[in-house]
């Protein structure tokens, strides 16, 4: 009797788990102390087997290996709760992520299909192109910069 009561106040805390949110450093440290708490158990267990048995017949349950059953089936739907909310939360971060990239990428064919608004008109652009080679002309081939204030340095190496 006593058994059935624990059994459903774990299933009931899973139940818990599943709704409620897990962020945060409260949630983790709940998992680090159950954590410990079920290798202290486990070690106790295997050290002093009949442990088991003595508590499994103090909470109702004739024999300490199906206490352990119970235990395991209450640590399976935990871990299942688990995962399960894990892969809800990675599975909605993927989809936040697949639409930012599908917007980047619409963006950028939009901007890809009408010409830039930064580019110089043609005739300018032109105009440099021919004022450069004139002026690699009168430096015999040589295009160096110069800067006010600084030496000149040659652009080709």
């Amino acid at each position: 009797m006593l058994i059935q009561i624990i059994l459903l106040a774990a299933i009931a805390v899973i139940t818990v788990l599943l709704t409620r949110s897990t962020a945060g450093v409260r949630h983790q440290a709940v998992r680090r102390l159950m954590l410990v708490g079920f290798v202290v158990l486990a070690v106790v267990s295997v050290l002093v087997p009949s442990w088991l048995t003595w508590l499994a017949r103090l909470l109702g349950v004739g024999r300490g290996a199906d206490l352990l059953l119970y235990a395991l089936v209450i640590a399976f739907l935990s871990s299942l709760a688990t995962t399960y909310r894990s892969t809800a939360l990675l599975n909605r971060q993927i989809t936040v992520l697949a639409r930012k990239v599908a917007l980047a990428e619409a963006a950028l064919a939009v901007q890809e299909q009408r010409p830039s608004v930064v580019a110089p008109p043609l005739s300018i652009t032109a105009a440099a192109e021919n004022d450069a080679d004139g002026d690699a002309a009168t430096h015999g081939g040589d295009r160096s910069t110069s800067h006010p204030g600084g030496p000149s340095r040659s652009l080709n190496g």
